[in-house]
């Protein structure tokens, strides 16, 4: 029997992670899916790869698992890496988004597992600023009017949740961005031995959507 977190190395699974930890619930397992479908309805896509990072900071076990990452058919994905790795219990970053939490509540349902969102409609201003204060999330994908060039690689501090906040106001935006407005990633946090240094990276951008893509990292002491 396993406690296992979907975990995309993004804010959301990494503070529901946390959160998890605090309520004393002892997480034996990552589960990061990898989509080959960028527009994944379900899981999160850049920077997949220095997720082991994270895991290895954490000192938590890791297993990849590939979707294709079409819709309803990734589910069955999901489904078959629970029943894989015995999971009981399942951790996940749901915020606001129905959609997942549904179908996650579906096939935990189905298999007998507790599904467990620490941060399921948590305040988005609340959730912002305890990134600030206690975590190093940075910006590496925006995909929304508002959210510009600018914001990649960015870390979340009072000065970009000023413009989230700007951005929310104008154009309507999610500031925890479950609409798909951006993605994130975390090089450090309460959990982390080490924190996450980049070495090398680029930024690819096309139209009004771009991504920050890390190439190289590794792990420092804090």
């Amino acid at each position: 029997m396993t406690n296992a977190c979907l975990y995309s190395g993004g804010k959301d699974s990494t503070l529901s992670l946390h959160k998890a930890t605090e309520m004393r619930v002892n997480i034996d397992l990552l589960i990061t899916m990898v989509s080959r479908n960028v527009s994944s309805y379900m899981f999160h896509h850049p920077n997949i790869k220095p997720t082991s990072l994270q895991a290895e900071s954490m000192g938590i076990r890791q297993v990849f698992y590939n979707t294709e990452g079409k819709k309803e058919e990734e589910l069955k994905d999901l489904e078959d890496v629970l029943k894989e790795n015995d999971v009981k219990l399942l951790v996940t970053g749901a915020t606001y988004s129905r959609y997942q939490a549904d179908r996650i509540d579906s096939i935990c349902k189905k298999l007998g597992i507790e599904h467990l969102a620490p941060i399921w409609h948590i305040e988005p201003m609340e959730e912002l600023r305890i990134l600030e204060r206690d975590f190093n999330a940075i910006i590496t994908a925006v995909a929304a009017e508002g959210l510009d060039e600018s914001f990649l690689g960015k870390k979340i501090d009072d000065a970009i949740i000023a413009k989230l906040q700007e951005a929310n106001k104008r154009y309507g935006i999610n500031m925890l961005f479950e609409g798909g407005e951006a993605e994130s990633f975390v090089l450090d946090a309460p959990m982390f031995r080490k924190r996450i240094e980049i070495a090398k990276s680029h930024i690819e951008w096309k139209g009004n959507s771009g991504a920050y893509i890390i190439d190289e990292a590794r792990l420092v002491d804090k």
